[in-house]
């Protein structure tokens, strides 16, 4: 008889955003009309670059021709868009060959896609506060586990635990849901902590161009030793505004290799043998994203949400609330005022000021107590909301 994956059964229900709808629907029900600001899940507000649609768009004439048609792509990417990735991180001075370039549907996909190239019943450190969809992949998976907490007195963020051994180590900089960013110095901690232990870091750089301070690492390559311990998945949905898009890339050296496997080579053959690869469409629109005009557009409205970031955190200031994020991240972490446990924060700002944030509890233990606010609305709508919180807190 068939037995189903049982470790289904041992998922947590995901209760984080379901609970927020439902906490929301049941306000509107009775205020019917009310104006909420949202400012929960990560989406993003700005629509595509005007680079990418152009380039959406010719793409989608080239498929209307016999002589620009193109039917299945390379399974691991498009040459023309492999190579723009390889020469995007040439220029912050990072060498990589464009067959160290995998091109995705996005971060999320991949962060659970990957877990192929190591074996079941693996051990995994995630470092907490933590999205939630680490640990629900690597339950179905089948691996074991361990729970790295963060918390204020360290700005939420991590460092290695030479008394904890892992075979893989997930790492977010900048971090959902923290916003904080480790420094040079922290990621060589991580870097030199693998390959002492041979241990494989998953480095997830979704938010990478949010990174303004140029001391802080846009890349895990930036530093020494990372070839030989480190896979990063990168996303354009906050870069570019490629959430309803879908488009992402993993960078995966050929020097990193375990127990005589050599990791790029394997994920080339998981990948030709589980996808057919992404469209040429949606890869010419990303590949218009690392023209210099597709930077400079994409910067642009980067910069939509970093004025966002200031207002929100200009208005925490004057409450004199505790927070990380904001300069360097689309998200900001702050501590609920009051000793207000984070579900009755959330309670307490739908109620008092119709602001939806995201409840700190929902990403771990560690973080409770905490709250998480995304930076992807309008100005005009994070102006009244910061307006609004200054009133109630």
């Amino acid at each position: 008889m068939l037995k189903p994956n049982a470790h289904y059964t041992e998922l947590k229900d995901s209760y984080l955003f379901y609970h927020i709808a439902q906490k929301t629907k049941a306000y509107l029900d009775v205020h019917p009309g009310a104006h909420l600001y949202r400012m929960g899940i990560g989406d993003v507000s700005q629509p595509l670059c005007k680079a990418a649609i152009d380039a959406l768009h010719t793409a989608v004439d080239d498929q209307a021709q016999e002589s620009t048609f193109h039917g299945y792509m390379p399974e691991c990417g498009a040459p023309f868009l492999r190579e723009a990735i390889a020469a995007h991180y040439a220029a912050r001075d990072v060498a990589l060959d464009a067959d160290e370039v995998f091109v995705s549907s996005g971060a999320s996909d991949e962060l659970g896609d990957i877990l192929d190239l190591f074996e079941r019943g693996s051990t995994v450190l995630i470092p907490e506060p933590a999205y939630p969809a680490y640990v629900d992949a690597n339950v179905i998976a089948g691996n074991r586990i361990v729970h790295l907490p963060t918390g204020k007195a360290q700005g939420f963020l991590p460092l290695p635990d030479t008394k904890i051994e892992a075979d893989v180590i997930y790492l977010c900089s900048p971090s959902n849901p923290t916003g904080a960013v480790l420094s040079r110095a922290q990621l060589q901690q991580w870097i030199d902590h693998a390959n002492r232990t041979g241990a494989v870091i998953l480095f997830d750089a979704a938010y990478e161009a949010f990174i303004e301070d140029g001391a802080l690492p846009h890349s895990i390559f930036e530093l020494p030793g990372a070839r030989t311990c480190a896979i990063e998945i990168c996303s354009l949905s906050k870069t570019a505004g490629f959430t309803g898009t879908r488009l992402g890339y993993t960078v995966l050296p050929k020097t990193l290799e375990r127990c005589g496997q050599n990791l790029n080579a394997m994920w080339v053959r998981n990948r030709t043998t589980k996808t057919n690869g992404i469209s040429y469409i949606l890869q010419k629109g990303g590949a218009a994203i690392f023209t210099q005009e597709g930077q400079t557009q994409i910067k642009a409205q980067i910069a939509v949400y970093k004025r966002n970031a200031k207002i929100l955190t200009d208005a925490l200031n004057d409450c004199g609330i505790w927070y990380t994020g904001g300069k360097n991240a689309p998200y900001i972490w702050l501590e609920c005022p009051g000793g207000m446990k984070s579900w009755d924060f959330f309670d307490y700002l739908l109620q008092n000021a119709q602001i939806i944030g995201t409840p700190g509890a929902g990403f771990g233990a560690c973080a409770e107590g905490y709250f998480r606010f995304s930076c992807f609305g309008s100005v005009q709508e994070t102006t009244m909301a910061a307006k609004r919180l200054k009133e109630v807190c």
